[in-house]
């Protein structure tokens, strides 16, 4: 059965098919095929036994859904693949020159009902071999076997020889590396990255494997492979670094745009993790949504530095200044009074960190115990006092003025709209410069306030925290004295001997039988953090003041920061280092990827005179492979023609018109493989076919010189440019 079903290799490859090459393979297959259907009962199974557990609560209960989702991802991750779970073998050697038993990779592990590990997770250190082994450094290998899957079907595989004269038969029939990789990169693309597990290369496994401390800047040109690197690192760590799990924050994954994270959308799904959160910048929050862009190049540039993000700090300060005169507070009992060092001290009680408005019910806490201590010679009880004082209207409307609920949008708005307001926040600013930052309209925000936006949330917190703290309480007490009524009752009735119902006047007893959960809580933002681990792709256009959205986000500094500083629309001044460095992140290493494995020869040839007229250090990636498609040349009427040639001529792969964000999209047949992008929304992406309209009016300078750059090197195959 399986001999008809998994190995579907063409004609061409008929050599390939021969059983002494591909028994032992088909053999294992049914056992792993075996092992993956008892795999998927055992985890139903254990399912359904925890959903049908009794009821728990506190950490129980914690513990129980945390089981529940992890077995739930293990067989949705099962379920995900059939055979072609398995990417290959590697076959170990002995340096007295013994061959040991191979070795088998998956993207999973899997194990048997009898303990027997069938297949090597790719993350673990045992696989490793399987990607980084070369002829110059074999890493004790014998041969290497990786199949090409389609469609759950084998249509190639290629054997590498690491030791001659091991197995005659496999080296007679062996693929030469080299060719089959460079095969396998020409293929078709589609509108998802494609699985590229199979072919991890060296360099990149290199970097993938690196640990996660501090920062990892994957340096590299087109087609050099810097996505694949940094959604597989993210899933590698995972695995390998038990401080990233979800339960200490998890992995962030954030992309250009939203064409980028629909298009890596299975990839890390694919590698065994759904759980990982991507958006983009402007999903952090939500003014994001109808951003625009900053009308003005000149305020873009004032708001892009990291100085002005911080004097957002000044201004919530402004709105902490403690009382400097008495305030008298009158109670049912006595009359007390708030000196300005009982403002002081409460002001001081609030622990560093604490977001403004949420502080405000601590302070007003510490107002109210200072007022119930001072009262307590008055012979009024201490509960009765603390809960009118609570009420206070005097306390309150002070509290108010001296420490006012702020919201984010408003104090970004007096930044841009109250000259005096941003002077006093921003000492530094030239009165130009402050005449240039003013605006009247503070209700389209623009790309630029984002960070400003989210600093002030950050530092301010929510709003509504008070009011459901207050009925929080407010609910709890009534809780809390309906159980009173309850017990009394229960306790008038008990008859028994031991008086046991007596017991429940308890106050842990008591406690323990308020139901918290149904008590008012916040919805938790999934994209405020914190976060273990960031990724952070096209990390190149990110401004200074963009950076802190993100270095806020993940207070241990663990980043994988990839991108090309090349690919800067807007310029790159100095290193990664420097850069990061002045966004807050140290320990910084930079990796470099230096081959292009995906744009053709041909392409590149054309494109790098492109980039290195604007940038001579440009880092050009040396292409690996040849279409023998030149790139060609036409006129704009010759659009319509020229895509339904692509069309007829080839039954899968994507297309691409890219054209200038300012002039009208071309007009393009319907064809569900073609997309009409700008230079800005093609980044991060590939396609077969690239056609360009007018690149000469993409713009000038290093901005233009780049997108015409991003743009000719989207294509995987051909390239052709097109001129009005």
């Amino acid at each position: 059965m399986l001999s008809t079903t998994v190995f579907d290799l063409p004609d061409r490859l008929s050599a390939k098919a021969d059983p002494a090459l591909i028994a032992d393979d088909l053999e294992y297959f049914a056992e792993i095929e075996r092992c993956l259907q008892e795999s998927i009962d055992d985890v139903t199974a254990r399912l359904e036994e925890e959903r049908l557990s009794p009821a728990r609560h506190g950490a129980e209960a914690l513990d129980r859904d945390r089981t529940i989702h992890q077995l739930t991802a293990r067989r949705r991750a099962l379920r995900r693949f059939g055979l072609d779970l398995c990417l290959g073998h590697i076959v170990p050697v002995d340096a007295d020159g013994t061959i040991g038993a191979p070795i088998w990779i998956g993207r999973l592990g899997l194990t048997d009902r009898t303990g027997r590990r069938l297949l090597v997770d790719w993350r673990s250190p045992a696989a490793e071999p399987f990607f980084a082994a070369t002829h110059g450094h074999p890493m004790a290998l014998a041969r290497r076997r990786r199949y090409r899957w389609t469609k759950g079907r084998i249509t190639d595989y290629w054997d590498e020889v690491f030791v001659h004269g091991t197995d005659v038969a496999r080296e007679r029939a062996a693929m030469d590396d080299q060719s089959a990789f460079i095969a396998e990169l020409a293929s078709s693309r589609s509108s998802r990255m494609r699985d590229v597990l199979g072919t991890i290369q060296a360099d990149q496994d290199a970097i993938i494997r690196a640990g996660s401390p501090g920062t990892l800047v994957v340096d590299g040109g087109p087609g050099t492979g810097k996505t694949v690197v940094a959604l597989h690192r993210a899933a590698y760590l995972l695995y390998a670094d038990p401080r990233l799990s979800r339960d200490r924050g998890g992995v962030l994954v954030v992309g250009p745009h939203h064409q980028y994270l629909r298009y890596v959308s299975d990839v890390l799904p694919a590698l065994g993790e759904d759980g990982v959160q991507t958006c983009t910048l402007q999903d952090l929050l939500p003014e994001g949504v109808t951003a625009r862009p900053e009308p003005d190049p000149a305020v873009a540039r004032l708001k892009a530095g990291a100085d002005l993000v911080r004097a957002v700090a000044t201004g919530v300060r402004f709105y902490e200044e403690p009382p400097t005169t008495a305030t008298a507070v009158e109670t049912p009992w006595t009359e007390l009074e708030l000196t300005p060092s009982d403002w002081a001290e409460a002001f001081g009680a609030v622990e560093p960190g604490t977001p403004h408005n949420e502080a405000r019910e601590r302070i007003h806490e510490e107002l109210v115990t200072t007022l119930v201590d001072r009262a307590s010679a008055a012979g009024v009880d201490d509960d009765t006092l603390r809960n009118s004082l609570r009420r206070n209207v005097a306390i309150r409307d002070e509290l108010h003025r001296a420490w006012p609920l702020i919201e984010a949008t408003e104090l970004v708005a007096d930044l841009w709209s109250v000259p005096a307001f941003l002077r006093l926040c921003a000492p530094w600013l030239s009165p130009e410069q402050v005449k240039l930052l003013r605006r009247s309209d503070n209700e389209h925000w623009t790309l630029s306030d984002l960070p400003y936006l989210d600093t002030a949330r950050q530092l301010l917190g929510d709003a509504g925290y008070e009011s459901r703290r207050r009925a929080a309480r407010a609910q709890v007490q009534g809780q809390q004295q309906g159980l009173a009524r309850v017990v009394e009752e229960a306790i008038v009735a008990d008859d028994s001997d031991m008086m046991i119902m007596s017991m429940l006047r308890g106050d842990d007893l008591q406690d323990a039988l308020i139901d918290e959960d149904s008590l008012p809580q916040a919805e938790r933002d999934p994209l405020a953090g914190p976060f273990a681990h960031v990724v952070v792709d096209e990390a190149q256009e990110l401004t200074d003041a963009q950076w802190q959205m993100l270095v806020q986000r993940c207070p241990s500094g663990s980043f994988t920061v990839v991108g090309d500083r090349a690919q800067a629309r807007d310029g790159f001044a100095g290193n990664w280092e420097s850069r990061l460095e002045r966004a807050g992140l140290d320990r910084i290493t930079v990796a470099s990827l230096t081959v292009n494995y995906r744009t053709p020869e041909e392409v590149m040839t054309a494109a790098a005179p492109v980039i290195l007229a604007a940038l001579p250090d440009a880092n050009v990636p040396t292409s690996v492979r040849r279409s023998g498609i030149p790139v060609r040349t036409g006129e704009l009427a010759d659009l319509p023609a020229l895509l339904d040639v692509w069309q007829a001529g080839n039954a899968d792969g994507v297309a691409c018109v890219i054209a200038a964000a300012d002039r009208p999209a071309p007009t393009v047949p319907d064809i569900d493989r073609v997309s009409v992008l700008t230079p800005e929304t093609a980044k991060g992406l590939e396609f077969d076919l690239v056609v360009l309209i007018d690149p000469d009016g993409f713009g000038t300078g290093v901005r233009g010189a780049v997108d015409r750059y991003v743009a000719m090197t989207r294509a995987t195959r051909e390239l052709v440019v097109l001129t009005s």
